[in-house]
């Protein structure tokens, strides 16, 4: 049986990782200032008051080290203790989100001040204000901590600290800072086997959906990917755009929606340069198309989630190559189904195909360069088995240089002869 639309649609809805260049806004967070307002509160880079600078680090990181206590406890009166009364419904909302995840480990502690003048004029001289760390494992979902960041204001009471605002200054975060899943409305966590899968709210059954179609792609990607995976995921499927710095294009023509994404996280502090490797992922969801999501578009994205603790390094034709490889494979994996309009319509690109895709040919053309890219690893898997090709994968993946010579050990070809191989091969 054939169905066009499960067959060829997902090449134009596929997630792009590092193909397109995405310019990001950054969006306000839940009571943020208004527009004009949050420009004018502008955050620099100060320390305090050296002889006064250790005591108050140490009574603020005391502060947020119990309330890191009490979300794994349970408390909330223990969580807001030390909370101004207009920022109490925020904080109370923010403290049942995190709730419902489970932390093997959760600690928050200060990185650099950020001196804000205009929050020091509205607060008073006391008034403190410091990129946040939040370092955190969750239970069943994380193999080690990952980290992210918040912006805090805190102001000097009699009765001590208290944070008195946590969005004012968000432009000094990370790209994903104050953009996590629990940073927003009320959510729910469903959760099936090693699935996870983060929905508003309001929208528990479109998140039971979705777990379901989730914990089917988990099975297909574990059929067809050989290397270690235990299946651990978390989708992230909400109505905002801004949830971990997403930012959704669509187009036409050579233009595309991206649909998902999958999201590598780091146990590093994240507005530094990059020196560690993921140790993890997240795949988030474009809200736009989060109630049509599939198996299909799922098994693609988590294989980038089961690769993305191998290496950060392999070109894009592996990377995009085998998780499409994976997506079609699954579909076939019904004999009710094939991919073969697919099939077609990528042996038509073959004879323009000038090198294997790379950044530079899918930001000229995705839709192309996902389907030659699947070709690659369709030929090299005829050849070689998905063993092989996922061997050839992990070395490529941990190597930051070598990647010709590391081609030619596995498949006895340099990448010329393998684009020519390719451009004969039939499928």
């Amino acid at each position: 049986m054939k169905h066009p639309r499960r067959l060829v649609a997902g090449i134009t809805t596929l997630a792009i990782a590092g193909a397109v260049a995405v310019v990001g806004v950054r969006l306000q967070q839940g009571a943020a200032a208004p527009a004009s307002e949050a420009a004018a509160i502008k955050a620099t880079p100060g320390p305090a008051t050296p002889t006064e600078s250790p005591k108050r680090k140490q009574e603020i990181n005391k502060l947020l080290s119990a309330r890191a206590a009490a979300v794994r406890k349970g408390d909330v009166k223990a969580f807001v203790a030390a909370v101004d009364v207009k920022l109490l419904p925020k904080q109370r909302q923010l403290f049942a989100n995190l709730r419902q995840f489970g932390f093997t480990k959760l600690e928050y502690f200060l990185a650099e001040p950020r001196p804000a003048p205009l929050l020091t004029a509205k607060f008073g001289p006391t008034t403190f204000s410091s990129r946040v760390l939040m370092r955190y494992q969750l239970t069943g979902l994380d193999a080690k901590p990952v980290q992210t960041d918040v912006a805090y204001t805190f102001v000097r009471r009699p009765s001590g600290w208290v944070l008195v605002d946590d969005s004012s200054i968000d432009e000094v975060l990370s790209h994903d800072g104050h953009r996590q899943p629990w940073d927003y409305q009320p959510i729910t966590v469903v959760r099936r086997g090693k699935v996870s899968v983060v929905v508003a709210k309001r929208e528990a059954a479109l998140g039971q959906k979705i777990a379901a179609a989730a914990e089917q792609a988990v099975r297909g990607v574990r059929r067809h990917w050989p290397q270690q995976w235990d299946g651990s995921v978390m989708v992230v499927a909400m109505p905002e755009p801004q949830v971990l710095a997403m930012l959704w294009l669509s187009g036409s023509g050579k233009g595309w929606t991206i649909a998902a994404k999958d999201v590598p996280i780091y146990d590093q502090d994240p507005v530094r340069q990059r020196t560690t490797a993921p140790v993890g992922s997240r795949i988030v969801v474009n809200p736009a198309v989060r109630k049509e999501l599939d198996k299909d578009l799922l098994a693609h994205e988590m294989t980038h989630a089961a690769s993305v603790l191998l290496g950060r390094n392999a070109p894009m034709w592996m990377v995009e190559g085998y998780a499409e490889y994976v997506r079609c494979a699954v579909i076939e994996d019904d004999p009710h189904w094939t991919v073969d309009p697919y099939r077609k319509q990528v042996r038509k690109t073959l004879p323009s195909m000038k090198a294997l895709p790379g950044p530079a040919e899918f930001s000229v053309a995705g839709s192309r360069s996902y389907g030659q890219s699947w070709w690659v690893v369709e030929y090299l898997i005829g050849k070689l088995g998905e063993k092989k090709v996922a061997a050839l994968y992990a070395d490529l993946a941990s190597h930051e240089t070598g990647a010709d010579a590391i081609l030619k050990k596995h498949i006895k070809m340099t990448p010329a002869q393998l684009l020519a191989a390719v451009k004969k091969f039939r499928g």
